[in-house]
């Protein structure tokens, strides 16, 4: 099935949504409806199936530079989980600050300024797509840059904050995104943004269109400073307590997609 651009702007004091779609129409009366705070200037980038293009121009939105090093400035980063030892997979105990390790012994792929919690049991970084909780996972779920992928467990909700690479600094980031694997419901995955204790807006992930099943959802805000993002990742956690059924949306991820971090001031 041919996938789904979406590419949503909204002007701040405007009070205008323009809505453009790059590779198909964009039906202004979705029922995954966007929640943006008033007057907050942001760009969504959404789409389901082949989600190659959404992908291109998030990255383009965030900066075409991948940084893998400390003490940069501009660009992006990315987290994909594959780097992950085999130690600290298939676990409940995944550390939520592995990606910004402030050892100076410690290789500079492990700081990349993100710092993960959930309300749940822990974090989960999965080899077999969490078969191993329930084995009719793996029918379910696909790791969209194999082989592993990331979920909380015990809750569907966790939080991702920032630190500037490498140091315990607080920091902030324009714009962050991830790969979703299985949404099945409409507006049972979102993202909501925060500057401080200020919601910039809740967004909804697309369903799934394809038998890959993967969707992509991130949004961009040139004027705000986004501290914390909020991840509601399907209806339930996942967990050997729940299938994935139609009473239950479980949802995992894959690639975290986010601007350089900087300090707060």
């Amino acid at each position: 099935m041919k996938s789904q651009l979406f590419v949503k702007k909204s002007i701040k004091n405007a009070g205008i949504l323009a809505c453009l779609a790059l590779m198909s129409a964009c039906n202004s009366s979705s029922d995954e409806p966007e929640t943006p705070a008033p007057s907050v200037n942001f760009t969504e980038v959404k789409g389901s199936g082949d989600i190659t293009s959404q992908l291109a121009s998030f990255r383009s939105l965030l900066g075409d530079q991948l940084n893998t090093t400390p003490g940069q400035t501009t660009g992006r980063r990315e987290i994909n989980w594959d780097a992950v030892p085999d130690n600290q997979t298939n676990t409940d105990t995944f550390p939520g600050d592995f990606f910004n390790s402030t050892d100076p012994a410690v290789a500079a792929g492990r700081k990349r300024g993100a710092i993960f919690s959930t309300p749940g049991n822990g974090l989960r970084i999965s080899d077999k797509n969490f078969s191993d909780l329930v084995s009719a996972y793996k029918e379910q779920f696909n790791a969209f840059s194999p082989a592993r992928t990331f979920a909380a467990t015990g809750s569907n909700k966790m939080d991702v904050t920032f630190k500037v690479p490498g140091t315990a600094t607080a920091a902030f980031v324009k714009g962050f995104g991830v790969v979703l694997s299985d949404v099945d419901k409409a507006n049972s995955t979102t993202l909501e943004f925060f500057e401080g204790d200020k919601s910039l807006g809740k967004f909804a992930a697309p369903t799934r269109k394809d038998d890959k099943g993967f969707s992509f959802l991130g949004a961009v805000f040139p004027d705000s400073k986004v501290t914390k993002v909020t991840i509601t990742s399907g209806s339930a956690a996942i967990s050997n307590k729940y299938a994935d059924n139609a009473e239950n949306d479980l949802v995992v991820m894959d690639d975290f997609l986010y601007s350089e971090p900087s300090a707060v001031q």
